[in-house]
């Protein structure tokens, strides 16, 4: 198989070749590993080429032999690295695999290695100081976005058609948008955190992948989710199979049109396009465009929550590198604003983190009554079109952990509702600016309703605003 031939298909098209025994299992991971020797030094996406000793591919499965790459923050592979993106971390391999990677080896998945993440996901892009930027694949020296950015610049580059990401404020979404992918980011306990966490972020975070196809974002869900053994919170599962969902036939949709943000902000006129054009393509399709619903929320309550909640994360993360180095991290460990944050969540108080809980149960009982007579909302997925690098420093000296959690919200202020609610959100490729950078366009819909974004998705993905994809690489999946 040929580079270009690999870099064609999706993963489920690659699975059908080695299931047709047109191609081996062998051959797939060749061929991965030599596009990421020529590919990655440009990029910086991929970390760690894991050795082939793997366990074996199950036969039969639906993405046989697909390789697969994984960021290294809260799932973990046995063999694989996980440092979170900082210099602090111990570069010992994990010893066992989280329920989801599990999961994702059962699903037929061959990993091949791991990918960046900005230090302990706390950034909305990918430019950590112990490994350096990942580049974006549409244009050097502009941002793959985050946290996800390793993995995402990984798949619009053609090196894996899959890989793993997660996301506690638009880490699935975010990096999709600024890479031409699909990034749904699941309803809260659809896909399996355990054993080590339990809704991470205090149920703000969840794992799954980012694709260039929705096909297999939706056959990959149905391969993953559900509740692993012992899980304190079971959702109930869906109606139908994702991928049946996806190609069931669409039904008339109530979508709410959303240009500004929940707090008041208008996006980059490019964004604002993109969202419009939408529109007007889900109109085509036979949907109605509602524009005299809007959902305000105060920009100042929310990011305080908000920074409590990621600040007691960081906290936690540092204090366990900590533990694990057997003392405390400076300044020549870890990024100045993590340092801040980790001392601000250090500090907390029990009733802070409960009333920011408090908080969180309220936007979502009123998000939830907002949802009641709407199928779907839709937003750009972030503010602006791909920033430069050294746009959003994580290493700035003087900023305040509040300041930071503001300045990065501001940059991606439609995401993080759907953490704070758990609800399904979905990023899509629609749209390229004038000067050829991609822009995402986010649909959210009530809970438990990822079958009803994918089918959306699905009718989407045959549009002439499809942009799946970074140049060089095949828009359409074969």
């Amino acid at each position: 198989m040929t580079p270009d031939e690999y870099r064609a298909r999706d993963g489920l098209g690659l699975a059908e070749l080695v299931r047709s025994r047109e191609v081996s299992t062998a051959e797939l991971r060749a061929v991965a590993l030599a596009l990421i020797a020529e590919r990655n030094p440009a990029l910086n996406a991929v970390l760690e080429v894991l050795p082939s000793g793997q366990p074996p591919v199950p036969a039969g499965a639906p993405f046989e032999g697909v390789p697969f790459l994984i960021k290294e923050l809260v799932l973990h592979a046995a063999g694989a690295p996980s440092r979170g993106g900082s210099r602090f971390a111990p570069a010992v391999p994990m010893t066992s695999d989280t329920s989801l990677m599990a999961r994702f080896r059962t699903a037929g998945l061959q990993l091949v290695g791991t990918t960046q993440t900005p230090e302990f996901g706390y950034n909305a892009t990918t430019e950590p100081v112990a490994f350096g930027p990942v580049h974006n694949p549409w244009r050097s020296g502009y941002s793959a976005g985050g946290s996800s950015g390793g993995s995402a610049a990984a798949v619009a580059a053609g090196l894996v058609p899959i890989a793993h990401a997660n996301d506690g404020g638009g880490s699935i979404r975010i990096p999709a948008s600024c890479n031409g992918l699909v990034g749904l980011k699941p309803t809260r306990d659809r896909t399996p955190t355990g054993p080590d966490a339990s809704d991470p972020l205090f149920g703000n975070a969840i794992e799954f992948v980012v694709t260039r196809s929705v096909r297999d974002c939706a056959a990959l869900l149905d391969a993953v989710a559900g509740p692993d053994v012992g899980a304190p919170h079971i959702i109930a599962p869906p109606a139908q199979p994702f991928s049946t969902a996806l190609a069931g036939a669409p039904r008339r949709l109530r979508i709410a049109l959303m240009t500004d943000s929940i707090f008041g902000t208008a996006p980059h006129p490019e964004c604002a396009r993109a969202v419009s054009n939408t529109a007007a393509q889900l109109a085509e399709l036979g949907h109605d465009i509602v524009t005299d619903r809007t959902l305000s929320l105060s920009w100042e309550e929310f990011t305080e929550n908000i920074n409590v909640v990621w600040c007691a994360f960081v906290a936690l993360s540092v204090d366990a590198y900590a533990t694990a180095n057997g003392r405390a991290a400076g300044p020549e460990d870890i990024e100045a604003v993590t340092l801040a944050c980790a001392e601000f969540g250090r500090n907390l108080r029990a009733p802070d983190i409960l009333a920011a809980l408090d908080y969180l149960n309220r936007i979502s009982r009123l998000t939830g009554a907002w949802f009641a007579d709407i199928d779907a909302m839709l937003t750009p997925t972030v503010a602006t079109p791909p920033p430069r690098h050294g746009t959003l420093d994580q290493n700035a000296t003087g900023m305040t952990p509040l300041q930071w959690t503001r300045q990065t919200f501001t940059y991606a202020p439609y995401t993080p509702l759907f953490n704070a609610t758990g609800q399904p959100a979905i990023s899509l490729p629609l749209h390229l600016t004038a000067d050829g950078l991609p822009v995402g366009v986010q649909l959210a819909a009530n809970m438990g309703e990822e079958g009803l974004l994918l089918n959306v998705a699905g009718q989407l993905e045959q549009t002439s605003l499809w942009r799946a994809a970074a140049p060089g690489t095949p828009a359409q999946p074969v």
